[in-house]
């Protein structure tokens, strides 16, 4: 029996739930079958691209490709690339696949779809509450650009 587990991890400071989310948990097949098993995950924002990792147990996550989010989407892989995968991209539907053919006992391990979101709007605010409330009155270092603090 082959084991195949896919999940979704979002590529940001923090988690935002139901941006990127798989839609099956879990997927198995036999081995033996010529079959291309498909792993998929939706996503609720404007990426730059989508990326897959797997992860087998006891070690970090490994880029496998990416795929951009454009009007012609192109596909970046691993060095050395893997002839079995594929990545697919439905804009319409928001879905991201992965495709792994003739799938072995070898492929079983967590796959991670993730995305590079694309960033909009004012920048700025980026920088608000760098500098800390002091009881002492600070001087800002010449030639340096300095923001004011402000509470939120």
């Amino acid at each position: 029996m082959l084991e195949l587990k896919s999940c979704c991890v979002l590529s940001v400071l923090h988690s935002v739930p139901d941006l990127l989310k798989p839609l099956k948990d879990e997927l198995m097949a036999l081995e033996g079958d010529t079959l291309t098993v498909t792993l998929s995950c939706n996503y609720s924002v404007k990426a730059n691209n989508l990326q897959w990792y797997r992860q087998d147990p006891g070690s970090a996550p490994r880029f496998l490709l990416l795929i951009t989010d454009t009007k012609e989407p192109s596909v970046v892989e691993a060095k050395p690339p893997n002839p079995r995968l594929t990545a697919v991209l439905n804009q319409e539907r928001n879905q991201v696949h992965l495709q792994i053919s003739s799938a072995a006992v070898t492929d079983s391990a967590v796959y991670y779809c993730a995305l590079e979101p694309t960033v909009t709007g004012n920048n700025t605010t980026l920088y608000k509450n760098l500098q800390r409330k002091h009881n002492t009155p600070q001087r800002p270092l010449e030639g340096v650009p300095h923001w004011e603090s402000t509470d939120c």
